[in-house]
């Protein structure tokens, strides 16, 4: 009865418009007070989850996403962009899906690379003559790889939820999960993440002759501007790239920890855009503080509520209840990943992404492990599927983002994103089904066995 009382009151929370964190918190305080639990026992659990200085990196990730964002770095790498690919058909488009993936390595957040892409791109493909559908979903989409960035707070996220992952696989012992292989683990997957969103951009620009025109003031080039164009326009981008650079180095070299280097990357950012390009107004700075602020505020609540929750799971025995279900159902590990691929792309759509990876790593990890996936690849399989939440409704707040600056309703983003979402799902079936797409980078860049 306990468990209806939560997922009752989980799902009336949502249907009545409140948001997930406020839903989660009271189902989980109704399920206390149904079992006669102290309240205290609830506010401990909910300081104590995010009273971790790991979290620390955080913060300073999505500050130095924002001050990226607001620094007029989106301009530079766009332009790199356009000048490698910007005269192939539909160029516009393919420029969009690099400069995205790019950008999202710059600010690791998927709603931060939309911001910033979407704002400079998504105006521009439509004058082009571009729909605005199509120009929507390929920046939405495209986005999604900030989430397997090194500059992703994700991954700490997850690196905190995956910390009791305990077993052997192949005979290697597995022990929690670190936050340096996961930063080189995303690599790979993000390139083809990159790859097939270039496929489909093309084939839908094709097929619908995009761009249907172009004027005297064109941004499209008719013509490749040439090698020297190219390597101009990566040479300005390069100092906003690097940002991606100095934090793998400092992780792998043991220059600094995670958090560390977090705080590395903003102070990068800080010199970059108010000392090097000088395009950061004071105006702008300030934006960028606030928006951290409440974004931080908000993900920190969120993890709050999610280790109440965690707390209610573990004490009504839901993981261990959900393991023998699926246990009984398959035995075959490819099935087994294929119904834990399927059961996250469905709580992706009422869950945000750190609720969903707090809630659903201790679920559906140890399977994982079981069934010989270690915590590195689960992870790369996780934040794929939590990514990929956040481009449907009703929690979709990247392509809700994306629509209101293409001025299109969600409906219409929608109903042409298919295409989309399935290079999306090719990806994550990569990740789930190749171990080495997650794992090999890591190998061989750190000398252990990455799994």
């Amino acid at each position: 009865m306990a468990l209806t009382v939560l997922s009752l009151g989980f799902l009336v929370f949502l249907l009545l418009g409140m948001p997930v964190a406020f839903a989660i918190g009271l189902s989980c305080l109704l399920t206390f007070a149904y079992e006669g639990l102290p309240f205290e026992t609830a506010i401990q659990m909910m300081v104590s989850g995010m009273n971790v200085f790991s979290f620390l990196a955080i913060p300073f990730f999505i500050f130095s996403g924002e001050l990226m964002l607001h620094g007029g770095i989106a301009d530079k790498i766009v332009a790199f962009a356009r000048s490698l690919v910007g005269h192939w058909k539909g160029g516009l488009g393919l420029a969009n899906v690099v400069a995205s993936t790019l950008f999202g390595g710059v600010s690791g957040s998927p709603v931060a690379d939309t911001s910033a892409m979407g704002g400079v791109m998504i105006p521009v493909m439509k004058k082009e003559g571009y729909g605005a559908d199509y120009a929507v979903n390929v920046t939405t989409h495209a986005s999604l790889s900030g989430a397997l960035m090194p500059t992703s707070h994700n991954m700490i996220i997850y690196a905190f939820a995956a910390q009791g992952a305990a077993g052997v696989i192949a005979g290697n012992t597995i022990r929690g999960v670190s936050i340096g292989d996961l930063m080189f683990a995303g690599l790979i997957p993000v390139f083809w993440i990159m790859v097939c969103m270039l496929i489909t951009a093309y084939w839908q620009a094709a097929k619908h002759g995009y761009p249907k025109r172009a004027d005297g003031s064109s941004m499209v080039f008719a013509h490749f501007a040439g090698w020297g164009q190219v390597l101009r326009t990566f040479l300005a981008a390069i100092p906003g790239l690097a940002v991606i650079l100095i934090i793998l180095v400092c992780v792998m070299k043991g220059i600094a920890t995670a958090t560390e280097a977090a705080a590395i990357a903003v102070t990068y950012s800080l010199l970059l855009t108010v000392v090097v390009y000088r395009t950061m107004t004071r105006q702008n700075l300030l934006k960028s503080l606030a928006k951290a602020s409440k974004t931080t505020g908000v993900i920190l609540l969120l993890i709050g509520v999610s280790n109440m929750l965690r707390y209610q799971m573990a004490y009504l025995e839901i993981p261990d209840t959900i393991e023998a279900a699926l246990l009984q159902a398959t035995t075959q590990p490819w099935l087994m990943l294929l119904y834990i691929n399927i059961i996250q792309i469905f709580l992706g759509i009422f869950l945000d992404m750190a609720a969903h990876i707090l809630i659903t790593t201790p679920l559906f990890l140890p399977l994982a492990i079981q069934m010989g996936v270690g915590p590195v690849q689960f992870g790369m399989m996780l934040l794929l599927n939590c990514a990929l939440g956040l481009v449907h409704p009703p929690v979709g707040t990247v392509q809700f983002i994306g629509c209101a600056i293409g001025k299109i309703s969600i409906g219409e983003a929608t109903r042409t994103a298919w295409p989309y979402y399935a290079a999306i799902c090719v990806a994550i079936t990569l990740v789930t089904y190749v171990p080495a797409f997650s794992t090999w980078l890591p190998t061989l860049i750190t000398g252990h066995v990455v799994q």
